[in-house]
């Protein structure tokens, strides 16, 4: 292009923008003349309009073309053709000021309209996802990597929630199972349990260089006697429990699932077998029976061992094979609890919801073990009785896979008997009589007892750990008050609340309650008691006290006989009792008293003689003093009373008066006299593991506000062996997630690192952002939006392998354990945390790799390659 061309065009470039003024800087410089002159043509034109200030060392050209020239000769003007004059400098800085004023309020109003070039969010969102999405592989494998620690820790926290949930279970089925129970008479056994664990402390005052003596004995002895029974006021804690029921804010209430009032009811129901027999529809006098035939083949000869063996075993038996026990009431007082509902399933019928109502309880296989069938009516005693016998000579038995329709279980019918009801005046001895001692009297009773009906059938929840009802019949609560209240003012009742010292059902008085009872304190009762006797009483106690012979004459009369017998003669006799009257084997009988040693065997022997001839004594002087008259038999008790000292009195207080065989107060029980104030025990259900704290809570507070004997003592067994059990699984819990934890902060330093190199790959186009005006924030807010995707996307695929991977877990789970409600779970607002957390902290990862793309050159980036 030639110069003038050149000059043209840059005059052209300047006039585009619309100056108002333009310098030309030797317009003219290395043009010919004639061009020269057109150029000057061309910037005389445009001075029409605006304002042409030109540069030349062309005086010629000044002179000619020019309004006004100023000459400067080293930065310093040297001559000016139209100087300005002091008016004209004072006019031009008014309008100066004027114009610059109406600039800044132009520029002003302009900056408020003018946005300033930038990027939003939803830019940078987009750029970075079309980043992710144009680098799909590393963007997989980076998220993969980054849910990593995510997965670690949601699968802790999905076993650990299980677990939780499951303790929770077991927890609260616990509770319902071992509730809070509060008896009218407790014993507190801390301290005796303490001694036998040898946890009582000790001041040693010996040193340890030689054996010392630990008085172990003594600690535990005295600790027996210091165990004593304590009454506890439950009439005024049941009040206390009903009002705090009643009260919608009550802790006491919001903590409790339900509360259970027992009382010593002994219930009479009976129903007939399959021949038709009417029995009593409980265990505990069959099982006493089998046991006493066992008790008789280990004891033969002992019959007081076996008495006492006898009674233990039998109650021991009892309190394991509940029968009829009563159901769980509701909070507001149901017939049945929702509790129970959530233990058992019903296979047939429905839960009871009236007093005659009651519901049957089988096993998790659909079972009922024999001597509940027994029980029910479905098998008699004989069949019992041969098991029993099968066992004890070690003979098989065959079983028959005998079963029972629901139908038929419902349609058994059982009748229940007041108590009240079962005694009768008999005017011939002044007493009241069992009705249930005569088969005509218990057929009276049976025919006209109130029918119970069974309404359903349930069996354990496959996920119940424990179940709140350890019987095999459930009643409800309203039967208990049914027969309490149809018990009240019954005859016998009120002739026994009106002579409080004679049982009126045997007309032996009632022995005194405090076992404490002196040896003085006997023999003045034993000496009142013979004084008030008529001649025929007196007779008869006579009798009696002539018929206990010294234990010098029994002691002289046992070593006489056992001299006469030598072992092959024991054995022979013993052999021949065990095997003719008690069914037994010859090799068992044999085996047994093979490992007997001789005193054994004569010790055995030494008890059947010694009652043979306390038996055969007392014989003998009642045959001899027959002959005699009650007056002479009397005069003579009476003369020999004065013989007799205290140490007598005593001993013929214990071995002949007779007492009742029961106290005052248990008589009334038996006669069916109760009060529904008066519970003998209260069960308190808590509704959680952790409001069982609240219930203990209030149970002391109640203590702190009511009188010394209304105090409450009672001792939570169960609290204290469940108390951590939680602790533990937490502190588990918490290091597990710390050890994965560690992965994750990994992770997130690998997408710091990943994002970094990013930032580097895409230099060039931070440059290119950066020249189109987005700003330093822009840029590291793109980056943040990109490390917030990968997070979001870590999190999410975190979760969703976890919730994928929980699946064959809990089946491993189930499978090993057996145990189906012990399932690992993560809940939604857990898994929404967790993918925030992975945002978050690959956020924080990403603000290094952020700042870095944001300080970056533009002009620097651009020229990256």
């Amino acid at each position: 292009m030639a110069g003038g061309q050149m000059q043209r065009v840059a005059i052209a470039r300047a006039l585009v923008n619309n100056p108002d003024i333009i310098l030309a800087d030797e317009p003219t410089g290395a043009l010919d003349t004639e061009t020269s002159v057109q150029v000057m043509d061309i910037l005389k034109e445009i001075s029409k309009d605006k304002l042409v200030i030109m540069v030349t060392h062309n005086p010629e050209l000044a002179e000619k073309y020019s309004t006004r020239i100023v000459r400067m000769l080293d930065g310093k003007i040297t001559g000016d053709t139209a100087p300005f004059t002091e008016e004209e400098k004072k006019e031009a800085e008014k309008i100066a000021a004027d114009v610059a004023a109406m600039d800044k309020k132009a520029k002003k109003e302009a900056s408020k309209n003018e946005k300033k070039p930038s990027m939003s969010f939803f830019t940078s969102f987009s750029l970075s996802l079309k980043n992710l999405f144009t680098k799909k592989g590393r963007t997989i494998l980076t998220s993969f990597a980054g849910s990593i620690g995510i997965i670690g820790i949601a699968l802790i926290y999905s076993v650990s929630q299980g677990t939780h949930n499951f303790i929770n279970d077991v927890q609260e089925d616990t509770i319902s199972a071992y509730p809070l129970e509060i008896q009218a008479q407790t014993v507190d056994l801390s301290t005796l349990l303490n001694a036998f664990a040898g946890n009582e402390e000790q001041k040693t005052v010996h040193g340890k260089d030689a054996v010392y003596q630990k008085y172990k004995i003594y600690d535990m002895m005295n600790s027996l006697i210091a165990v004593e029974t304590q009454e506890n006021d439950l009439s005024s804690f049941k009040k206390y429990i009903e009002d705090e029921r009643s009260k919608s804010d009550s802790k006491l209430s919001n903590a409790l699932s339900g509360v259970q009032y027992s009382y010593d009811l002994n219930l009479a129901i009976y129903t007939k077998n399959i021949e038709g027999k009417i029995i009593h529809s409980d265990t505990n006098d069959l099982m006493s029976a089998l046991l006493g035939e066992y008790t008789k083949t280990m004891f033969n000869i002992d019959m007081s061992a076996m008495n006492t063996q006898n009674s233990q075993s039998s109650q021991l038996m009892g309190s394991s094979m509940t029968l009829w026990s009563e159901l769980l009431p509701g909070k507001n007082g149901e017939a049945t609890n929702p509790v129970t509902h959530k233990q058992y399933d019903v296979v047939y019928g429905r839960w009871p919801e009236k007093y005659d109502e009651i519901v049957l309880f089988l096993d998790e296989n659909n079972e009922l073990n024999d001597y509940t069938l027994y029980a029910l009516g479905l098998k008699t005693e004989k069949e019992i009785t041969t098991m029993m016998k099968a066992a004890m000579n070690k003979k098989p038995l065959e079983f028959t896979d005998k079963h029972w329709s629901y139908e038929e279980i419902c349609n058994l019918e059982f009748r229940s008997v007041l108590p009240s009801n079962c005694w009768n005046y008999d005017p011939t001895t002044g007493l009241y009589i069992d009705m249930r001692q005569s088969d005509q009297g218990l057929q009276y009773l049976y025919d006209n007892g109130m029918t119970l009906k069974v309404v359903g059938i349930v069996r354990p929840n496959e996920d119940a750990v424990s179940t709140s009802h350890h019987g095999t019949i459930g009643y409800t609560h309203m039967l208990t008050e049914y027969i309490i209240k149809e018990s009240q003012g019954s005859e016998a009742i009120a002739a026994q609340l009106k002579n409080q010292k004679i049982d009126v059902t045997s007309g032996l008085p009632f022995k005194e309650e405090n076992a404490a009872v002196s040896e003085t304190e006997k023999a003045e009762y034993f000496r009142k008691y013979v004084s008030e006797l008529d001649d025929q009483g007196k007779a008869d106690m006579y009798i009696k006290v002539m018929s206990v012979p010294t234990e010098k004459q029994i002691q002289d009369y046992v070593d006489l006989a056992l001299s006469q017998l030598d072992r092959p003669t024991m054995e022979a006799m013993m052999l021949k009792q065990m095997t003719e009257e008690m069914g037994m084997d010859e090799a068992t009988v044999k085996s047994y008293m093979a490992q007997m040693s001789d005193d054994d065997m004569k010790q055995a022997f030494a008890k059947g003689i010694r009652e043979k001839f306390l038996s055969e004594y007392a014989a003998q002087i009642e045959k001899d003093l027959k002959t005699k008259t009650p007056a002479e038999l009397a005069a003579a008790l009476d003369k020999n009373m004065g013989n007799f000292d205290d140490a007598a009195c005593a001993a013929f207080y214990d071995s002949i008066l007779e007492f009742s065989a029961f106290t005052y107060d248990y008589n009334l029980i038996r006669l069916g006299c109760l009060d529904l104030d008066t519970p003998s025990s209260i069960r308190l259900y808590a509704n959680s593991f952790e409001n069982k704290d609240t219930i203990v809570d209030c149970i002391d507070e109640y203590n702190q506000n009511v009188p010394e004997l209304q105090k409450l003592k009672y001792t939570d067994y169960i609290g204290i062996l469940m108390s951590s059990v939680t602790t533990i699984i937490d502190a588990i819990t918490y290091v597990l997630i710390a050890f994965v934890a560690v992965s994750l902060v990994v992770s997130s330093i690998m997408i710091g690192v990943i994002t970094l190199i990013s930032v580097q790959e895409r230099t060039k186009e931070i440059g290119i952002l950066r020249s189109l005006g987005a700003s330093k924030k822009n840029v590291s807010r793109m980056f943040n939006a990109e490390t917030i995707i990968i997070g979001f996307t870590s999190g999410l695929l975190g979760v969703l392998i976890t919730y994928l991977l929980l699946i064959p877990i809990n089946i491993i789970v189930h499978s090993l354990t057996g145990l189906n409600n012990l399932t690992g779970v993560l809940p939604i607002p857990t898994a929404l945390i967790l993918i925030l957390i992975s945002m978050l902290l690959t956020l924080i990862a990403g603000i290094i790799p952020s700042r870095s793309a944001a300080k970056k050159d533009p002009v620097v980036a651009l020229r990256t390659e």
